[in-house]
């Protein structure tokens, strides 16, 4: 297999998004990471930039051991010296210089012909050569430059000293095709091309960062720049995770592999978010959080019986415990199943149509169904009671100006229906009114207690209540995304258990269920 250098820009490019500002402490805290990941080359910033930047970039140098560190300079003595500076104490120094080479760039930013840039170009590689064995050295714009002149460059960086050079889609411009198509031409028409390395570093404007690397490996590209998290200037750079996990998943066609530990990626990558505030789509391609989750029933199913079905590599790849089978509207019985006994409860197979039917029913009311959220569903019905009234409808009508009046309708055991109205001081008082009045019981109600079972706008919520009629004191709950009806079912519960209590008092409140 041919390896494949990895050449991170999180520092330095990445650094450069919009709203990031890396202190030193944070700088060298990533390149350690970064280190631990097996990354090759760190590129750890443009020292020339600021007194601050050169210090961080030192700050680094020092602190990696086992990777080369890269200092950006312009192709300027002055950016040289300070690369020079920045990476004393490094135990693998490399200089990155770069001069722009397209039409545009010449025309409007450098306003200098081709001849001028090959010159500067060319001095710059050779002062940069007296202090440093590695020296890069990119032609700004590589992606919208012609062709020949390309290669004529090329042919003036191997000549002057440099031992790799970096092709950019700076604007990320290209198409995979014609990405692939330089490196290609490079490789046949530029003399020495064998001598140095190329580099592909690409930016994602059009979405195409992690195709048009790929492409570029396919036709000779030794070395992929990227960030972790596909973070950098607009869009971003190529995503390294993307790049290296493509590379270890389809080594059978790319022929290509890197050195890198996978099983620090997610470790990296969660690092990278949490220090520079930029959060991880839950859609991103090996890091998001949706990455290894799996929700509709079909894909559940498949996963359950085989997890190749739906996934072309484990998360215990990049570091992740195991894939994430989320319960939602659209999974099925099976993987329902599958996470009440992960949970910890066997139920027979009526008690799990009749838990799967109230999950299906809480899962139209909410988006995450949590497992605390299941475990409020089934723990609700581990007190196997008969039950004599169901809530079948609850009306409520409320104002801050007028009484609150609740309308409960109930079906009873024989399968016939009632229902009542009532007022009260309360929302929940006139509830409690309706229900005694529907169900012709007398009872004091002791307690009444509200938790919220999971997190958000949306959570559960759970009534808890206690009543009490002569003997007999009972207990009821009551789970609900409206406290309203979760009062309403914990108060019908309880008079269930009431009725259930004064026929068989030493009845067993937990019949053919099992706890693991």
């Amino acid at each position: 297999m041919r390896k494949i250098y990895i050449f991170d820009t999180t520092l330095r490019d990445g650094e450069q998004s919009p709203g990031v500002n890396l202190n030193m402490q944070e700088k060298v805290e990533i390149a350690l990471q970064l280190e631990k990941l097996g990354i090759d080359r760190i590129e750890a910033g443009f020292p020339a930039a600021s007194p601050g930047d050169l210090a961080g970039v030192n700050a680094v140098a020092r602190a990696v051991k086992n990777a080369s560190i890269i200092g950006l300079a312009r192709s300027r003595e002055q950016d040289i010296e300070a690369v020079r500076e920045a990476l004393q104490g490094a135990q693998d120094p490399c200089i990155h210089l770069f001069l722009a080479t397209s039409p545009i760039h010449r025309k409007h930013k450098l306003r200098m012909e081709k001849h001028e840039v090959l010159e500067r170009a060319e001095a710059a590689i050779r002062y940069a050569k007296k202090y440093f064995d590695k020296v890069e050295f990119s032609p700004e714009d590589a992606g919208r430059t012609e062709l020949d002149f390309l290669c004529e460059v090329t042919a003036m960086a191997i000549r002057a000293g440099a031992t790799v050079v970096n092709i950019p889609d700076t604007v990320g411009y290209l198409n995979p095709s014609e990405f692939g198509n330089i490196f290609k031409t490079l490789k046949e028409n530029v003399p020495g091309i064998e001598k140095i390395q190329l580099s592909a570093h690409c930016h994602d404007d059009l979405g195409m960062a992690t195709a048009n690397a790929l492409a570029a490996v396919l036709n000779g590209a030794d070395q992929i720049e990227g960030t972790i998290n596909g973070i950098g200037e607009r869009a971003g750079n190529t995503s390294l995770e993307e790049v290296v996990m493509a590379l270890e998943t389809r080594h059978d066609y790319f022929q290509a592999k890197t050195s890198l530990v996978l099983g620090e990626i997610a470790r990296t990558s969660r690092l990278v978010s949490k220090l520079t505030g930029m959060p991880v789509p839950g859609n991103k391609a090996i890091v998001g959080a949706n990455a290894f989750a799996h929700e509709s029933g079909i894909h559940q199913d498949g996963m359950l019986k085989e997890k190749t079905t739906y996934e072309i590599m484990s998360p215990e790849m990049i570091g992740l415990k195991d894939s994430k089978l989320v319960l939602g509207k659209h999974s099925g019985r099976h993987a329902f199943r599958e996470k009440l006994v992960d949970l910890g409860y066997v139920l027979g197979d009526e008690q799990v149509n009749a838990a799967f039917a109230k999950f299906k029913d809480l899962a139209d009311k909410k988006k995450n169904v949590t497992d605390e959220d299941i475990r409020a569903l089934i723990e609700e019905k581990l007190i196997e009671t008969p039950e004599v009234f169901v809530l079948d409808t609850i009306q409520l009508t409320y104002g801050n100006q007028s009484v609150p009046t609740a309308t409960i309708r109930v079906t009873t055991i024989e399968g016939g229906s009632a229902e009542e109205a009532a007022v009260g001081n309360g929302s929940v008082d006139a509830i409690y009114k309706a229900i005694d009045k529907v169900t012709n019981e007398e009872v004091e109600l002791e307690d009444y207690s509200i938790k919220s079972v999971t997190h958000g706008k949306d959570a559960l919520g759970e009534v808890h209540v206690v009543m009490r009629q002569g003997e007999y004191s009972v207990q009821g709950r009551g789970v609900s995304t409206d406290i309203l009806e979760a009062s309403a079912r914990a108060y019908i519960d309880a008079i269930n258990r009431l009725i259930e209590k004064r026929k068989s008092p030493a009845r067993s409140s937990r019949d053919n269920v099992t706890l693991i």
